[in-house]
């Protein structure tokens, strides 16, 4: 049986293009085409200036411009509701995977794999390696132990001395198109485990290898602690829950889900868990670092205090339901023959086609994007 190969490398980039020269030059050495999602510091000029001076590269570079919508009926996760319970995050991560995902079902795509911006070492073997397991699986992932892919409340918790181990993720991701069950990334931090969940639910979550991911603050800001911990209470509490129920079936471990006191009972859990690591921090001698980790800390709290459990049997029951909205909808999509006619499809007009030599766009001139950035 031949094993097929991947399709497409789709980047979610917010940073600078000199951040995606790594990724660049892997595609170029894959002979595997690029499609980057611009936004933010992302410049859709000068990622395709880059993407033309590296030998053998070739992309799709695309503006998702600020409020673009996918097509379709809005998200019932994406609710003012819900993200008041987020603490106001603003993210447009999940829109560009899911983004990459339509554009994959629109151009007949078998298999693609998900960069994140802020991905360093990532060799051509892993990729190789990632690739031959999606022959076998739905989705295959790496982990990012170098910097430490975590929330800012395990970032604290490591900081306070207790064991925190990483979990595979989105920002190295292989994902077989071709499989009827394909789920979505919700608008919500851990938008990722939400994704997978399924397959993590039944054990069935292959890791092909580790890569680095730049190094942040994760206590330069305590608001982001709260943005995040809707998210991670949530992915927590299902994974948690999945853990505590190994050979059960999907759906009745969403029954349990689907019970406040589950929610209220974890959420006190939680509580007790940010308290424990402020205990332990307030041992420590005094540092900057442990002193901003302890008001993230404190900040998460609050924001964990003013979720309901209601509101989180609600989360998850718009998940499920959106989940299959979305399955449904992908069933409806047809193939198109090109990029231009994908594109036109998903409504984003500014684009360029770039590499091997040629260069083509689908409204504004390279020089005219050049002077809009």
């Amino acid at each position: 049986m031949s094993r097929s190969r991947l399709d497409a490398i789709v980047v979610p980039a917010a940073r600078p293009s000199s951040a995606l020269q790594n990724i660049i030059d892997l595609s170029a050495t894959l002979s595997v085409p690029l499609v980057v999602l611009c936004s933010r510091q992302a410049n859709v000029a000068q990622v395709a200036e880059r993407v033309d001076k590296t030998h053998g590269a070739r992309a799709l570079v695309v503006e998702v411009p600020i409020g673009y919508e996918l097509p379709g009926p809005s998200q019932l996760t994406s609710s003012a509701a819900f993200q008041e319970a987020s603490a106001g995050r603003c993210s447009d991560l999940s829109l560009k995977r899911n983004l990459g995902l339509l554009l994959g079902k629109l151009r007949g795509w078998n298999k693609l794999l998900f960069v994140d911006d802020d991905i360093s070492q990532l060799r051509p073997a892993d990729v190789g390696r990632l690739t031959s397991l999606l022959d076998r699986h739905p989705i295959a992932s790496m982990t990012t132990r170098k910097f430490p892919d975590n929330s800012v409340v395990c970032h604290a918790r490591r900081l306070a001395g207790f064991d925190q181990d990483i979990f595979v993720g989105g920002a190295v991701l292989g994902v077989d198109l071709k499989h009827p069950e394909l789920s979505f990334f919700p608008d919500i931090y851990n938008e990722d485990w939400f994704f997978f969940a399924r397959r993590a639910a039944d054990g069935n979550l292959p890791k092909a290898g580790e890569v680095r991911q730049a190094d942040y603050l994760p206590y330069a800001d305590p608001e982001r602690a709260a943005r995040e911990e809707f998210g991670d209470l949530l992915a927590e509490g299902l994974y948690a829950l999945f853990e505590s129920t190994t050979g059960w079936g999907f759906d009745e471990q969403m029954a349990l889900a689907a019970k406040s006191s589950y929610w209220s009972a974890f959420r006190d859990v939680r509580l007790e868990m940010i308290q424990e690591t402020l205990d332990k921090l307030a041992l420590e001698r005094f540092d900057p670092e442990v002193a901003s980790a302890e008001e993230s800390l404190r900040r998460a709290a609050k924001q964990a205090s003013g979720i309901t459990a209601d509101s989180c049997v609600a989360y998850l029951t718009a998940w499920l339901q959106d989940t299959r909205g979305w399955q449904q909808g992908l069933k409806r999509l047809s193939p198109v023959a090109n990029d231009r006619n994908a594109l036109s499809e998903l409504r984003l007009t500014n684009w360029i086609s770039c590499g091997y030599g040629e260069r083509l766009n689908d409204s504004l001139p390279l020089r005219q994007l050049a002077q809009r950035s």
